[in-house]
């Protein structure tokens, strides 16, 4: 009697045991995949600087092939900050231009000024013989372009004077190097008369500019002082400033110019007061005492 009441109870334990068992030809449950690591922005821009400093440290090492890879990679998600990103199409300029890719160089180079208007090579980088050319002459077309539209901004659409002509034409000359015509034609604009003030300082700058290039300093130096006299705020950009031909000339220059500007506003104040004081009225006499 006991083993008949046992065997309902043994039949239970065995059905459930069959209900877990998985069924015939079917495939066992796949465990959980792995959460993909997420990808942030820091991590992307932490990557982009590791491909600069490969890039740069392959350019030094004369691997130019995977220096321009790496600088390409580390300009891919745009995160680097800007002076980054002009560091990196600096050396890819550099690249271009040592192989001969000179479109390829300028195209970098004024790359560089767009994405960092304060772009500037170093003394020792501009004077390279074979980039530094293109370099100077991507900066001054940029430079001009930058004036001629502020002004267009500021001015009505008239046709060009014959002054503003020669101007233009001198600008193109001083680009193509060949400052000789570019002198003659720049200083043909101020004696054709130049309306504009800004026009006039940028035929000075680059009369001076041309001067200097040709090694002629005292020229130079007198250039810029003429620009004073025009405009007493004038100053060059970073770029045009740190250039190695005119450097020290600009900065004598501009130190000098400075002084002279203060003399005379010191002198025109002295002899000012000078005049209100001849012209006040005389003091009243004073009156006798009564006794």
């Amino acid at each position: 009697m006991k083993i008949v009441r046992a065997l309902p109870f043994a039949m239970l334990l065995l059905l459930a045991a069959c209900a877990d068992m998985p069924k015939f030809g079917s495939q066992p449950e796949a465990a959980p995949k792995p959460a993909a690591p997420q990808i942030t922005e820091d991590m992307l821009r932490d990557r982009s600087r590791d491909f600069l400093a490969q890039g740069v440290k392959q350019y030094e090492a004369g691997e130019y092939d995977n220096s321009m890879r790496n600088l390409g990679a580390a300009l891919d998600h745009g995160l680097l900050p800007k002076p980054d990103q002009a560091r990196a199409r600096k050396y890819m300029a550099f690249i271009h231009c040592v192989s001969g890719r000179e479109a390829h160089c300028r195209d970098e180079f004024r790359k560089a000024f767009e994405i960092y208007p304060e772009f500037a090579l170093t003394s020792a980088e501009d004077g390279h013989p074979i980039w530094g050319p293109v370099y100077r002459n991507v900066r001054t077309q940029l430079v001009a372009e930058r004036e001629a539209a502020q002004t267009r901004r500021t001015t009505t659409f008239l046709p060009a004077s014959k002054a503003e002509q020669a101007l233009q034409e001198g600008l193109v000359k001083y680009d193509a190097g060949d400052y000789e015509a570019a002198l003659k034609l720049l200083e043909g604009a101020l004696k054709d008369g130049l309306k504009e003030k800004t026009d006039q300082v940028r035929a000075m700058k680059f009369i001076a500019f041309s001067h200097c290039l040709k090694e002629r300093i005292p020229a130079c130096r007198a250039a810029f002082l003429k620009i004073y006299e025009v405009n007493p705020d004038f100053d060059l950009t970073p770029a045009e400033a740190g250039h190695p031909s005119w450097t020290k000339t600009f900065a004598s220059a501009k130190a000098q110019a400075k002084k002279t500007l203060a003399e005379k506003a010191a002198k025109e104040a002295k002899e000012k007061s000078a005049k209100d004081k001849a012209a006040a009225p005389p003091a009243a006499a004073s009156l006798p005492k009564k006794n």
